[in-house]
């Protein structure tokens, strides 16, 4: 972390571990913010890995689930990398930053920082002789998580529009903005992401906590798993195909693009109909913190686990809400429980896109 911005947050009374912003003071008043306010976030937890140069496009292309084409300076998307079984090694937000300044074209891809090295390592070994350059700007860009009610209306207030559509994306200072090199993705109907440079992170971060309540990133762990976004983690890679945490179903896989390392596994589990596990949001009672990772038991495996937690979180109220992959059968029959067939039961909940 920029040794600046981390001086800047700790005087705005950040707790930050391993140069992740873990809260502003209050843990369980800033998940109420989260879920009844509107709430700052400093993305600390993810790492960017910048693509470059004339090959970037048709790299990515060749590599990810997703079809780059169709990423622009106005439209994000999530994508996955994948192992040739078709399991995910990293699932990531990707958008592209280029408006301003031709020279400089590139795709952006954002992971959780656990991840950045690895990643980067592997996206390396297939460069060969292409015009690619990758390189770990996660110092160098900083990204705001703004949600609630009326989190449109502010940051158009702040920053003139915004974008309509889900995983619209803009650029500010394609607008001759004060705020030059600053981007805005639209997550979800009352989430933004807000991509800036260190040079004007303080001054926007500023102006957004006059309205909204500054929070740690479990808060924003949080409401991605509200929303239903899997974020693959050390634990979990190599455990999923993407079909399995819905990334068909929010844009991260595109099943008309061609080749790219897994996809024939990946599309035969879409057109043959095997899939048989599915991720579901559901909540558990317990003092102690599910992990990613975590095993699930329901009585019709007959002692096998029945399926995996992949993201887990504290709750406004208590417990843990979590994303989770589990046997489709033993969702609809079962009553599956965490860590064994006799540990805390899941409550499912409803997630806020349709499973198919």
């Amino acid at each position: 972390m920029n040794e600046n911005w981390k001086n800047f947050l700790i005087e705005q009374g950040a707790t930050i571990q391993d140069d992740i912003v873990q809260y502003f003071g209050s843990g369980a008043g800033e998940l109420t913010a989260a879920r009844d306010g509107l709430v700052l976030c400093y993305l600390s937890q993810y790492g960017v890995l910048k693509v470059s140069g004339e090959d970037a496009e048709t790299f990515l292309q060749n590599l990810v689930s997703s079809d780059v084409r169709e990423v622009s300076p106005w439209w994000a998307q999530m994508s996955s990398l994948n192992t040739p079984k078709g399991r995910m090694l990293a699932s990531f937000l990707i958008w592209r930053k280029g408006v301003l300044a031709d020279a400089d074209k590139a795709f952006l891809l954002q992971l959780p920082r656990s991840l950045c090295a690895g990643i980067h390592e592997h996206l390396s070994k297939y460069i060969l002789r292409s015009k690619v350059k990758i390189e770990d700007v996660s110092d160098q860009q900083i990204s705001f998580g703004w949600a609630g009610e009326d989190c449109e209306e502010q940051l158009r207030e702040y920053l003139g529009s915004v974008p309509i559509e889900h995983w619209g994306a803009e650029e500010v200072g394609n607008r001759k903005s004060e705020h030059n090199d600053t981007g805005v993705i639209r997550l979800g109907e009352q989430r933004f992401q807000i991509n800036t440079t260190i040079d004007h992170a303080i001054e926007l971060w500023q102006k957004l906590i006059v309205t909204g309540r500054p929070v740690g990133s479990p808060c924003w762990d949080w409401l991605s798993i509200q929303e239903g976004i899997p974020c693959i983690l050390p634990a979990t890679q190599d455990q999923f195909v993407p079909q399995m945490v819905n990334m068909e179903l929010i844009g991260g896989v595109n099943f008309k693009k061609g080749c790219y390392p897994g996809q024939e596994i990946v599309a035969r589990m879409q057109y043959l109909g095997k899939l048989k596990k599915r991720m579901y949001l559901a909540h558990v009672e317990s003092n102690a913190p599910p992990q990613p990772g975590d095993e699930l038991y329901s009585a019709d495996m007959e002692g096998q686990a029945s399926g995996m937690v992949v993201n887990a979180s504290p709750a406004p109220d208590g417990g843990y809400d979590m994303l989770a992959v589990v046997q489709i059968s033993s969702h609809k029959d079962q009553t599956v429980h965490w860590k064994s067939i006799d540990g805390p039961a899941l409550r499912f909940k409803r997630l806020p896109y349709p499973i198919y």
